[in-house]
């Protein structure tokens, strides 16, 4: 998982050693979300992972926000990039 998160993590990062910039979180978010999403089709009675995932799309929704207040160019570019409908 973390070379796969890795490529995706590579274009979006501000500098060579970025790890917590707002972009990546939103990357790494993105991943987990869809990796979550795929289990709870298979294990639809999975609430707890249900409630977490809940969290994990809130908490991107909230970085989402605060990159569109502070960096418009830079939001644009990560929607465009992990290909985010907004």
């Amino acid at each position: 998982m973390a070379k796969a998160a890795s490529a995706e993590v590579d274009t979006l990062r501000l500098h060579e050693k970025d790890t917590g910039s707002a972009d990546v979180q939103i990357a790494l978010l993105t991943k987990r979300i869809i990796e979550l999403t795929g289990h709870l089709k298979v294990n639809a009675k999975d609430h707890s992972s249900r409630r977490g995932l809940l969290k994990l799309v809130a908490t991107r929704r909230r970085l989402l926000d605060y990159l569109k207040r502070t960096a418009s160019v830079r939001y644009q570019a990560v929607l465009e990039k992990l290909q985010l409908r907004k």
